[in-house]
């Protein structure tokens, strides 16, 4: 299995989304730090501290940047985004590898149809994280009413 951020507890409540995880197959040492790609704007990203203590990871976002980074971003949400949404992928850096956050050690197959998290909103934005058909671990940033 390929080194990755292995997601434990996803937490999103109180305008943040806290994750708790290992580091899987690769070594934990020096500074780490939650990595948020935009996938339609790869050059778009933010980052936020990760705490590493043996390869346990912990760290969080606050859900209004990303609202904000997907609201006045060049192209805008929904503009020329099937149904005004905007995905960011997750990952775990110490600035020389990027280990994608997801969870593929608990042999549930197929998470995207069965965890399901609460979507926060913020200026018209809702924000919410979703396993993908990979079992990796993204955001969701929708435009309009909560679904």
């Amino acid at each position: 299995m390929k080194p990755h951020a292995e997601i434990a507890e996803v937490w999103p409540r109180d305008g943040r989304v806290r994750l708790v995880g290992h580091i899987h197959g690769h070594p934990a040492e020096g500074e780490w730090r939650l990595l948020l790609t935009r996938r339609s704007h790869a050059e778009q990203r933010l980052d936020y501290p990760a705490q590493v203590k043996g390869d346990r990871f912990e760290g969080e976002l606050p859900v209004a940047d990303l609202a904000a980074a997907t609201d006045t971003a060049e192209a805008g949400i929904g503009a020329g985004v099937e149904g005004g949404v905007e995905e960011w992928d997750i990952h775990l850096t110490d600035g020389e590898v990027e280990l994608r956050a997801g969870r593929r050690l608990d042999d549930i197959h197929g998470k995207k149809k069965i965890m399901v998290f609460p979507e926060q909103r913020v200026r018209g934005i809702g924000v919410r994280p979703y396993y993908t058909v990979k079992d990796n671990l993204s955001l969701e940033c929708r435009t309009g009413a909560s679904t």
